[in-house]
């Protein structure tokens, strides 16, 4: 079994970064056995197609805007996904949606799927995360870990 947990985001867009952070936090904090791999995404679009096909489980931490945009920790999974899951800065790039659609087109969607993710508070050029936001890294990185855990238990 093999599980990507990938980390996707702009660092010098503030909060945008929030998913690069979240899985360096990851790798710097705890360790894992050989089939998890941490993967720091940034803002590669295509050329993350291979991770998402290549795994049995995927797990993406992102900034994510939730129509609702209450502040907090937002896990979804396989089917609760929303339709549309990662704005795009630039009508040239592929956004996580896309890509998810591609793997399914190709009839390699991986097993299990969760995305983890908080609202941005700050989207300006900045490199680092709001300070809001940077508080809800622990809290999403324990999310994330306890769900590869029953992963690794299921299968």
């Amino acid at each position: 079994m093999k599980i990507n947990v990938l980390g996707l985001g702009n660092i010098i867009l503030g909060d945008e970064g929030f998913g690069v952070e979240a899985v360096k936090y990851l790798e710097s904090n705890f360790s894992f056995s050989p089939q998890v791999n941490i993967i720091d995404g940034g803002t590669q679009g295509i050329y993350l197609l291979d991770y998402i096909e290549s795994t049995d489980c995927l797990m993406i931490f992102d900034a994510i805007i939730p129509t609702d945009y209450e502040f907090k920790v937002y896990v979804y999974r396989n089917e609760e996904l929303p339709a549309f899951i990662h704005r795009k800065l630039s009508s040239h790039q592929v956004g996580l949606s896309e890509l998810l659609s591609v793997a399914k087109l190709h009839g390699k969607v991986p097993t299990e799927i969760a995305l983890i993710g908080v609202p941005p508070k700050s989207m300006k050029m900045n490199i680092g995360l709001s300070d809001e936001v940077k508080k809800l890294v622990p809290e999403a990185v324990e999310l994330g870990i306890n769900i590869i855990n029953e992963w690794m238990q299921e299968l």
